[in-house]
């Protein structure tokens, strides 16, 4: 396959799109650092406010497996602009919340507008790319996910610096209206593909819920409440299990699960939560850390972070120039390899760690991990018929931020069991939570060896794998 020139409009149209999935991905982390900030102005316990945060990402969970569905029915721009719409909306309620109750109730709109953001920015995208050019496009646009977890911690430390936190939120109106703006310019427009499927409801009620109870479950048993926690989590796998049956036996289910089954589709999944949950795993253990073990302030620890975010936009421009050359596997073997080199060191956390040796691993996590992520994404966009990329981009997202939420909340389960026995060593405790986020890679190896050898699939195969 000869590959195109990437022109000027196709570079506009993933500059506008890109701007969605920043603002959703920024947002899920941005209110992390203003946790104390927001007990105060509210007067509320800390673990109140943290549904600040979980309501969104929950929201975020509930609204990612309609969005294929959407966007077949009324074609994927509508849906994207109505999705950034109706997220700016739900911004400007959350900046003027009177109460804590009612921010929490604005985050979950915030969160189901932004959770349709990527997943339908990414079909349009890889629609108006087309498999010949998806790659190099993607290895750009991919970057986001990779930094947001960086940025959100800097970018509400820095503003919480200079204005209210209302600003945490009055932050997205003018990326957003720019976004709108834009995107009726130099976004395409494009038709309903889909053949008319009624909308799922029965896979709706038993797939969206049993992510969030289970992603719900998982993040309570943190906090002390086991008898919650469990039966939470007991209550999501049962309706994922109804959810795996319903979808085996429905014509048009919302999420096909026998998608799973289809190579190279199973292990670019698994690739991608793995990645999921060791870039926002450590996002959560790391900063805990600088500020609770190394008594570091909030700035001083979203600086210490930036390095990740240099790594992986170094680690995009090498993905770039070689997606289209080296083989899906080389990429995602080499980015674990560096992945795991980068966690190494934070197995031996303790009093006189260096500052410099935190810089470098993060350097060398952010450069392996932007080789997995665009490289798994280019592998099944190539390799799906058009018609079904809304679905199957929605799949991707769902796992990634699956990924993410899950591995987070069971690296804060561990992070707990280890601080009850380790007392007060607490860098000790850390390190052992990232000996957990050292064998992600481990695991991620596996998978990873089964990714195709080509770098691009056989003209003669077209979409077959699909």
């Amino acid at each position: 396959m000869t590959a195109r020139s990437i022109d000027a409009a196709l570079w506009r149209t993933a500059a506008v799109l890109v701007l969605g999935t920043f603002m959703a991905t920024l947002d899920s982390t941005i209110v992390s650092v203003g946790v104390d900030t927001l007990a105060d102005e509210f007067g509320a316990p800390v673990t109140g406010v943290q549904w600040v945060t979980t309501a969104y990402l929950l929201a975020v969970v509930t609204a990612v497996p309609a969005s294929g569905w959407l966007a077949d029915r009324f074609g994927g721009r509508r849906v994207w602009l109505t999705a950034v719409v109706g997220f700016l909306l739900a911004s400007l309620l959350c900046a003027l919340a009177p109460t804590l109750p009612a921010l929490i109730a604005f985050r979950v709109l915030q969160g189901l507008a932004g959770g349709l953001l990527p997943p339908t920015g990414q079909a349009l995208l890889a629609r108006s790319a087309g498999p010949d050019r998806i790659g190099r496009v993607i290895s750009v646009v991919g970057l986001v996910p990779l930094l947001s977890p960086v940025l959100g911690p800097l970018a509400s430390g820095t503003i919480l610096a200079a204005a209210g936190w209302p600003w945490l939120f009055y932050v997205n109106l003018p990326v957003g209206v720019v976004a709108v703006v834009l995107a009726r310019r130099w976004v395409p427009a494009d038709e309903p593909g889909g053949r008319g499927d009624r909308f799922d409801f029965r896979g709706a009620l038993l797939l969206s819920p049993g992510l969030a109870v289970l992603v719900f479950g998982l993040t309570w048993f943190e906090r002390g409440t086991p008898v919650v926690a469990g039966t939470a989590v007991a209550a999501g796998v049962v309706l994922l299990a109804a959810f795996v049956r319903h979808g085996l036996r429905a014509e048009a289910p919302l999420l096909d699960p026998r998608l799973f089954t289809r190579p190279p589709f199973g292990v670019a999944a698994l690739a991608l939560v793995l990645l999921g949950a060791s870039v926002f795993g450590t996002m959560f253990l790391l900063p805990l850390y600088l500020q609770r073990g190394a008594g570091l302030s909030t700035g001083d620890t979203g600086l210490l972070l930036v390095p990740q975010g240099i790594g992986a936009a170094a680690g995009s421009v090498l993905v770039n120039r070689l997606v289209d050359r080296l083989s899906p596997r080389t990429l995602v073997l080499s980015g674990i390899v560096l992945v795991a080199i980068g966690t190494a060191p934070f197995t031996r956390l303790g009093p006189g760690f260096p500052d410099w040796m935190i810089v470098v691993s993060l350097l060398l996590r952010g450069f392996g991990a932007a080789l997995i992520g665009a490289p798994v994404m280019t592998i099944v966009y190539r390799r799906v018929e058009p018609a079904r990329l809304p679905r199957a981009a929605g799949a991707l997202n769902l796992l990634n931020t699956l990924g993410g939420s899950i591995g987070t909340a069971v690296l804060a389960v561990v992070l707990q069991a280890r601080l009850a026995v380790r007392g007060q060593d607490v860098a000790a405790a850390f390190a052992d939570a990232f000996w957990c986020v050292l064998g992600l890679a481990v695991v991620a190896v596996a998978g990873a060896t089964r990714l195709p050898r080509a770098a691009v699939p056989d003209k003669k195969r077209g979409h077959a794998d699909a």
